[in-house]
């Protein structure tokens, strides 16, 4: 199966874009002169408000840019900000969900991601570990199922910004929600900060041997979605990892799709992830040429 590449639009307007997003239009024509078979949407503001998730018209409107752009979508990261999973009431967060799922139905989109909020160096609301491991293992549960209805997989991103970010944790997570339509997304930097760094973890910190390469097959089965971006082995304002260029970074790519694939990850999209990196759109054509070698070798 040949891969598509995608790239995640929250790189446009974050970061070295937060005082002068780009605006979506100028992104999709960018990114389909360069190439791409796709987009990661992120339905974070400007792109589209919170407020405009019910606006079935400007769902429409979206799709029918990309359409024109032949641009598919890998992913939909939607606004959960100030939901988190382990304090918030379950039917306000399955209502988010479904708020999303609307999105995924029109876009056509397959996988919805999902993050813990809380951040990670202690336990949300009072709450004891295993309470709070335990709520959000439910919630998540019942999320899955919400989406599999729909079909859409539910993928979470584990990583250094938010709590649970062992890697024992992650593989206790994965297997305590416990549900088919249920998956880890693996972003390689945060797979490196978790596993060989160490970063912001609660209490000990964990780190494993065999780096991420363990990790990955530690979740064997379990891996649903992928970002791909290096890691220098820093983190973003002291919160999450660094997302730096191909290049940039230590991470060894070829030992790492070599541990996807026979951690049995097989989907046709290879999505690649810029996060808060300065000059995004300046790096982008550049690593999509890498993405496209990479492929090249593996896919």
């Amino acid at each position: 199966m040949s891969k598509k590449i995608s790239v995640g639009t929250w790189a446009y307007i974050w970061g070295g874009y937060a005082d002068a997003p780009i605006p979506f239009p100028k992104v999709v024509k960018s990114l389909a002169e360069m190439g791409f078979d796709g987009i990661e949407f992120g339905a974070f503001p400007p792109h589209l408000n919170v407020e405009d998730y019910g606006d079935r018209a400007k769902r429409l409107e979206i799709k029918k840019m990309l359409d024109d752009h032949g641009l598919g979508i890998s992913g939909l990261a939607g606004a959960f900000w100030g939901l988190p999973p382990a304090t918030t009431k379950p039917p306000v967060y399955m209502d988010m969900v479904k708020k999303q799922l609307d999105i995924c139905h029109d876009l056509d989109i397959p996988k919805l991601r999902v993050d813990t909020v809380s951040p990670p160096t202690e336990i949300p609301g009072g709450m004891d570990y295993e309470t709070c491991f335990w709520r959000i293992a439910q919630v998540w549960n019942r999320a899955a199922e919400v989406c599999a209805n729909e079909g859409v997989k539910l993928v979470w991103e584990f990583e250094p910004g938010f709590l649970f970010n062992k890697p024992s944790e992650v593989v206790r997570m994965v297997y305590a929600v416990d549900h088919p339509n249920f998956g880890v997304l693996f972003d390689s930097c945060h797979g490196h900060m978790c596993a060989v760094v160490g970063a912001r973890q609660l209490g000990e910190k964990e780190t494993l041997p065999g780096g991420i390469v363990q990790f990955i097959h530690m979740l064997t089965g379990k891996i649903s979605h992928v970002h791909f971006i290096d890691s220098d082995e820093t983190l973003h304002d002291g919160d999450t990892s660094t997302h730096a260029p191909f290049g940039q970074g230590v991470l060894d790519f070829d030992a790492i799709v070599k541990a996807l694939l026979e951690a049995g990850y097989a989907d046709e999209w290879w999505p690649m992830d810029l996060c808060f990196w300065p000059n995004a759109l300046e790096a982008t054509q550049p690593a999509l040429a890498f993405m496209r070698g990479l492929a090249a070798r593996y896919g």
